[in-house]
């Protein structure tokens, strides 16, 4: 699937459908999880953009965690997994230890993602549903190591300290808490700017802030976990960047795609004014006197003995 794919003119159809997975609603042509703040699509072409957008935090953060887990690891729970990706790389990482990953959507085969035949599963990975704000289905001090990447757009603003309490609370004493979060892109021109305003003001709707990224090591600090420390990683966004920033370009531009439906339904813009705006954004990324920046924060923290 190519990544800077535009947004096609479709006929808007705003529906609710119930599945064996969950509900769901269709919006903007494209299905969307009911009962949580994320507005990000959960289909296909989603999952696709997530593995993409792992493999380009692997390559620029040169690793999969920055937490000092030590070499052996007994059990770890990624939350908010979505496609199972990193968690099912650190289970082949740590074959002795017990990984999770969980999410309130299923994650996908590798069959249905890509058409082709299913990677073999790590025996140590096992998926579990669940909703975080209604409490992770396990019991205190569970793991030794709990993960939790770019839920920045599902999470309220008043739902972070509840949500850091609960990684907490199923953290053993002594384990570790990492966080790696995103805010808004620095420096964008003027039709990536724009798309920036009408993101934030659908998920603004949902009591979400993109900024609150920043500030995740804080309400760490806040809930009680110590040894806490926030590394800020400015990423390079647009071909200027090398590899990494065409990457990170084209997961914007996905990104950006996905919630577009969103910013159509709700009357903000119209389909043409969007796909315009979106196809605008792209060549700012490409030109060479781009120098967007995206910042990352890696918040590490560990639960008290």
């Amino acid at each position: 699937m190519p990544w800077f794919g535009w947004l096609r003119r479709k006929r808007d159809t705003n529906t609710t459908v119930v599945l064996d997975r969950g509900a769901f609603q269709v919006m903007g042509g494209r299905k969307r999880s009911l009962g949580v703040p994320y507005l990000m699509p959960a289909d296909l072409e989603e999952m696709n953009r997530l593995d993409f957008q792992h493999y380009m935090l692997r390559y620029a953060l040169k690793g999969n965690y920055a937490a000092p887990i030590g070499d052996h690891p007994t059990s770890i729970l990624d939350v908010g997994t979505g496609t199972g990706r990193w968690a099912r790389e650190m289970a082949s990482l740590f074959p002795e230890a017990n990984v999770i990953g969980v999410d309130v959507n299923v994650p996908p085969t590798d069959s249905q993602a890509k058409g082709g035949k299913d990677d073999l599963l790590p025996p140590n990975y096992t998926f579990v549903p669940g909703n975080l704000f209604e409490g992770l289905p396990f019991a205190d001090g569970s793991f030794d190591f709990v993960h939790m990447r770019l839920l920045i757009m599902a999470i309220p603003h008043e739902q972070w300290p509840q949500v850091i309490r609960e990684l907490m609370r199923v953290t053993r004493p002594g384990g570790w808490v990492e966080s790696v979060e995103t805010t808004i892109l620095q420096q964008a021109g003027p039709a990536m700017s724009q798309i920036i305003k009408w993101s934030t003001t659908v998920l603004g709707w949902r009591g979400v802030n993109l900024l609150d990224g920043e500030h995740v090591g804080e309400v760490m600090q806040s809930a009680g976990l110590v040894n806490v420390a926030t590394q800020p990683v400015f990423l390079p966004c647009g071909d200027y960047g090398g590899r990494v920033g065409k990457m990170l370009a084209a997961d914007y531009i996905s990104g950006a795609k996905g919630l577009g439906g969103v910013v159509v339904s709700r009357g903000l813009a119209s389909a043409d004014e969007f796909e315009q705006t979106l196809a605008a954004a792209g060549a700012e990324f490409a030109s060479p006197q781009a120098r967007c920046v995206v910042p990352f924060y890696v918040a590490v923290s560990q639960r008290p003995l």
